[in-house]
């Protein structure tokens, strides 16, 4: 396994090392003591799959005042994965970064608590992975607008299929600060 860093504060790119042969491949999704030996979460407690359609993008999401982090990935098709850092105080606050996670390229990407996430199916469809690091609980649910200008993420599309919630959701500069993770190094 290869851990590349992605250029904001504690969020990791991680290239799994593949095996393959005739009959096909195999990989480690996750394994708890080479993760943590890697300074990753070695528990998780929840996982999740989104089946979603071509164009669709999800996001972009976090969790307050229980921040989520997620180790994420693609078991089928390729999305274009986008993490911000909204946590107060951050060197990397306001920043964000984009990979290209595929069934191909096997790529996951750690997402810590206190970063907003989303993604957009650049595929005819995609099944993405989620391990969360903390349970989902809709009273925590939180968005940011995926189009904010603020942000200038650079994304691949540019008339997405989104949610009500997501088309909706708040700019950053709206959001109260005290409604804001914070950096703790």
């Amino acid at each position: 396994m290869k851990i590349v860093d992605f250029g904001l504060a504690d969020c990791k790119l991680i290239e799994p090392q593949v095996f393959g042969d005739a009959r096909g491949t195999f990989f480690e999704n996750w394994n708890r003591e080479r993760y943590a030996d890697a300074g990753l979460p070695a528990e998780f407690v929840q996982s999740n799959v989104s089946v979603s359609a071509h164009g669709t993008l999800r996001g972009l999401h976090h969790q307050w005042p229980q921040p989520q982090g997620k180790l994420v990935g693609v078991l089928e098709g390729e999305v274009y994965d986008v993490a911000v850092d909204i946590r107060r105080g951050s060197p990397t606050f306001g920043r964000w970064k984009a990979a290209i996670l595929s069934a191909e390229n096997r790529r996951q990407l750690w997402i810590p608590p206190g970063f907003a996430h989303g993604f957009v199916v650049l595929s005819e469809r995609a099944i993405f992975h989620y391990l969360c690091t903390e349970t989902y609980r809709r009273e925590n649910d939180a968005a940011l607008r995926w189009n904010d200008a603020r942000l200038a993420i650079d994304w691949p599309v540019s008339a997405p299929l989104l949610s009500d919630k997501d088309a909706n959701a708040p700019f950053l500069d709206d959001i109260p600060p005290e409604k804001l993770p914070e950096y703790r190094p």
